[in-house]
């Protein structure tokens, strides 16, 4: 029986470990006639970095175009039509981005178990809060030390009246009404959010007031004014136009988990997504190669449009400078550091790999426009893993706005420090709780950080009015915190699959022996959505070869446990 048993665990070994591998041999001449040559030296450096240099270009020719046409004072119609270009060119990136993040989070989430969605999830989620929370304190400690904001600055012509009635729970309450939304066809065009209007029953009294007594002029704009100090503003809950992209988030990460669960009848859903996914990537290949007319149109339509640009600077340099030593300490200090605690590896290598995506995103101010871009980097230059990506990426753009923390933080205080207003502890801390939860309900869109950073500036009683002052400079300052926003999503994405890489391998160990027809059962390259665009057939083999290894290491155990056992169980026997 001993022999039995041994016979059959070995023949079961050589099963797992397939037939042995048959000696290389040399390639034929035909094929060695039909194979590229390959590029070594500076060829192969400026092949791959291509599109990196394009997308360079494309930004030093606006920036360059711009401050040379300054001084000729183009009319309107001229710089409407040297941006026409760059509007176009985002248009069509937008244009692309629900397809993309639909098609990646349900063929990502349905990819993993349900309970593995819930694990990564988590992890993202309490990485994108910590570091919000990080990037506002940072933000906090930059202005007090530095101290930008200068009294002088005040100008009291450019000083409004106007007080919007603006709060922090609003905010929170709106992005949970975008977190669910009621209709799935209007969140793909509009958003929940929260208005003040004057309370009707007031206007109906005033109206009726007026008819029954017939009052005259002077005694009409007397009970006018009388009603104007008394007016009652009241929450009404409205849409305006944009997408809902929280909205569609939630909805495709439940519709995916779930598709994941449903076996063969799911499976022609996940294939019709991972391919829209390919094809939504193909025409971002396509798209980039328009970058050094777009972004260079962008750019130099922006500076031509800043009135006063040298004043400006002048003016709010100290707070730039602030900003941007922020955004500096972050990327190149703080986010370097985390990477290479937890994933060991070159953190600056990761970081250049990266550089095509950040200049899209300086260009466009907008994480969101740069999504496709920011896809292709990560996928076929860096090499995470698509399951990864697919899932934090399209949740970052929405979520993760680490410079927007930062910058809302820096904004708040330099506003109270023009005022004069002296900040205690008490309104620090507020400033720097307020900050973060407004930017994790910020939009992915230019600017949206000069709305929620009235939520800031109400919660510590600053002058709202002063907001007007930072819009000269808030579409250089956007660009800059841009940046840290994007690359946040990404070092997430990295880090969450370093942390999710036991997880991972398990997951493909267990998937070798289940049915090829199951959504939770493709090999890693299947999942993929096939070849990535770039990646050849050995590297998917050597994969599948790792996937293979581990799910024997697996089965090897589970087997040797079983011949204990059994082996245990025949010596009580005797």
């Amino acid at each position: 029986r001993t022999m039995e048993r041994s016979g059959k665990f070995s023949d079961y070994l050589f099963a797992k470990m397939g037939p042995p591998t048959a000696p290389e041999l040399p390639p034929k001449t035909t094929e060695r006639s039909d194979a590229p040559v390959e590029l070594t030296g500076y060829r192969r450096w400026l092949s791959d970095n291509l599109m990196l240099l394009v997308t360079l270009s494309g930004v030093l020719l606006g920036v360059v175009l711009g401050l040379s046409l300054r001084p000729l004072h183009l009319h309107g119609d001229s710089i409407m039509l040297i941006s026409y270009p760059g509007e176009l060119f985002m248009r069509v990136l937008k244009l692309m981005i629900l397809p993309l993040v639909i098609s990646s989070l349900i063929a990502g989430s349905a990819s993993l178990n349900a309970k593995m969605n819930g694990k990564i999830a988590l992890r993202t989620l309490v990485y994108f809060a910590s570091t919000s929370f990080f990037n506002a304190a940072l933000g906090i400690a930059l202005v007090m030390l530095i101290h930008p904001g200068n009294p002088d600055l005040h100008n009291a012509d450019d000083r409004s009246t106007d007080k919007r009635a603006v709060n922090l729970l609003d905010s929170l309450l709106d992005l949970g009404r975008n977190v669910f939304p009621d209709n799935l066809f209007q969140a793909s065009i509009q958003q929940a959010h929260t208005v003040y209007l004057p309370k009707p029953s007031i206007l109906h009294a005033f109206n009726e007031t007026m008819n029954d007594t017939l009052a005259t002029g002077v005694e009409a704009q007397r009970l006018a004014e009388d009603l104007a100090e008394e007016v009652v503003l009241v929450r009404d809950v409205q849409y305006r136009s944009g997408t809902n992209t929280l909205g569609i988030v939630f909805f495709c990460l439940v519709f995916g988990t779930f598709l994941g669960t449903i076996g063969q009848k799911g499976q022609v859903v996940v294939d019709f997504f991972a391919a829209i996914f390919e094809v939504i990537m193909k025409m971002v290949t396509c798209v980039m190669w328009l970058t050094p007319v777009g972004i260079s149109s962008v750019i130099a339509g922006k500076i031509l449009s800043v009135g006063d640009l040298g004043l400006v600077m002048a003016q709010l340099m100290w707070f730039i400078i602030t900003v941007a030593i922020g955004v500096f300490i972050y990327q190149f200090v703080v986010m370097q550091a985390i990477y290479f605690v937890v994933v060991r590896r070159n953190p600056f290598k990761f970081y250049a790999g990266l550089i095509q995506a950040m200049l899209t995103a300086f260009a466009t101010a907008s994480t969101a426009a740069a999504l496709p871009i920011t896809f292709r980097c990560m996928n076929e230059k860096l090499r995470v893993d698509p399951r990864i990506t697919r899932f934090v990426l399209p949740i970052g753009c929405n979520i993760n706005m680490d410079g927007t923390a930062l910058y809302i933080a820096v904004a708040s205080i330099f506003i109270a420090q023009m005022s004069g207003m002296a900040l205690g502890f008490g309104e620090l801390l507020t400033v720097l709780l307020t900050s973060t939860a407004a930017s994790m309900s910020s939009a992915s869109v230019p600017s949206a950080a000069l709305v929620l950073l009235l939520v800031v500036l109400t919660a510590i009683d600053a002058p709202v009015q002063d907001v007007t002052l930072l819009f000269a400079v808030d579409w250089f300052v956007d660009r800059i915190r841009t940046t840290n926003n994007m690359l946040g999503d990404c070092y997430t994405a990295a880090i969450v699959e370093e942390l999710s890489r036991k997880e991972l391998m398990a997951l493909d160990a267990a998937y070798q022996d289940m049915p090829a027809g199951t959504p939770n059962g493709h090999s890693h390259g299947h999942l993929d959505g096939g070849l990535m665009e770039g990646q050849t057939e050995l590297e998917t083999s050597s994969k599948c070869a790792m996937t293979m290894t581990d799910s024997v290491v697996v089965d090897m155990s589970a087997v040797m446990n079983n011949v204990n056992l059994q082996q245990e169980h025949s010596n009580r026997r005797v």
